[in-house]
């Protein structure tokens, strides 16, 4: 009965070592995460005259959209393709707006808008690039879903998710 009261202490005592040695390394990522996070937004707002978080973010978004914009000449031999531009916006507190135009070749305009609403989802994005195709699909964080399309460019897609990863966790605020 003695041994297995001085087992049960010491995996008890083991359990919260392990327990305070895993909290202090989550601060310390977290303070890494941080200013991570703070480099990469001042460089933003440098590169795009902000001195808001969210303006810098949302500029930066749309412009890696532009660039990596999924047009129909990155498509051959397709009959469908389209153009696919997108927007960021946030026109409300907690919400993503991603506005999506598809021209077609004969010039007819379609837009829709998705409303991701931001509280309670995973800010962190993740995406998809198929070795076959012409496209990356950045994925939807609350049920995994196509998002947006852009060119098949995994810089490109990468940076973009980043970018709406660290645009959600600012929304979130």
């Amino acid at each position: 009965m003695h041994k297995s009261l001085t087992r049960q202490i010491k995996t008890l005592l083991a359990g919260i070592c392990l327990s305070a040695l895993g909290s202090t390394a989550l601060q310390a990522g977290e303070g890494l995460e941080s200013a991570e996070a703070a480099q990469y937004l001042s460089e933003l707002k440098r590169l795009y005259l902000s001195s808001d978080d969210r303006q810098a973010l949302l500029a930066h978004g749309n412009s890696l959209l532009h660039s990596y914009a999924l047009l129909a000449g990155y498509q051959p031999g397709r009959a469908d393709a389209v153009d696919l531009r997108y927007q960021l916006s946030s026109p409300q507190a907690g919400e993503l707006r991603v506005r999506e135009e598809r021209r077609a070749r004969d010039g007819s305009l379609q837009v829709s808008n998705k409303v991701l609403p931001v509280f309670g989802v995973d800010p962190f994005i993740r995406y998809e690039c198929p070795q076959q195709g012409q496209q990356c699909v950045i994925l939807d964080p609350r049920d995994g879903s196509p998002l947006l399309s852009i060119v098949r460019d995994h810089q490109g897609a990468a940076e973009l998710a980043k970018a709406l990863s660290y645009l959600l966790r600012n929304l979130q605020k």
